[in-house]
């Protein structure tokens, strides 16, 4: 007895690995070195450049701060996926609020939300959100999988009309 698996109405086959698949492989290089040039939509490209270097400004207000320090140490390493810890509001585009936020520092955060020119996620009655990520703390891996929804999100998004 054993399961077979179909793909989806839609999908494009899939090729198992081995020779098949080098050969296929092999010749869409070729294609594209012969070519020289490779076609996309201006909105794909733009998408592809914004959701890989995402520059994230931290606002650390409980242990959640250590957690998310701890996603971006060598374990989870999120360089990899281009997000780069900023300082400044000035010089990031997205704001991770880690921790619960009290009506004591709810000031201080809509004056650096303010100060910046992003989108912040996290606190949405003080400001706008995009993805929530729970947790309390949060851990490594859901920070991670939240910043891999902003990508995702990013990608989806429509930066010219036509």
């Amino acid at each position: 007895m054993g399961v077979i698996d179909t793909p989806a109405r839609g999908a494009p086959p899939v090729v198992p690995p081995g020779p098949e698949q080098d050969l296929l492989l092999r010749a869409a290089t070729e294609e594209i070195q012969d070519r020289g040039f490779i076609t996309s939509t201006a909105d794909a490209l733009v998408n592809w450049a914004r959701s890989g270097s995402l520059w994230p400004m931290t606002f650390g207000l409980a242990c959640c701060a250590v957690e998310m320090m701890h996603t971006g140490a060598s374990r989870y390493d999120l360089d990899r996926f281009g997000v780069v810890f900023r300082p400044s509001p000035r010089q990031s585009d997205v704001m991770i609020v880690a921790g619960t936020l009290c009506n004591k520092m709810a000031p201080a955060l809509r004056k650096v939300y303010d100060q910046s020119y992003s989108v912040v996620r996290g606190c949405d009655r003080i400001v706008p959100v995009d993805i929530y990520v729970p947790g309390c703390p949060p851990t490594a891996e859901a920070l991670l999988y939240g910043v891999l929804l902003l990508q995702k999100k990013i990608k989806r998004s429509r930066n010219f009309t036509r």
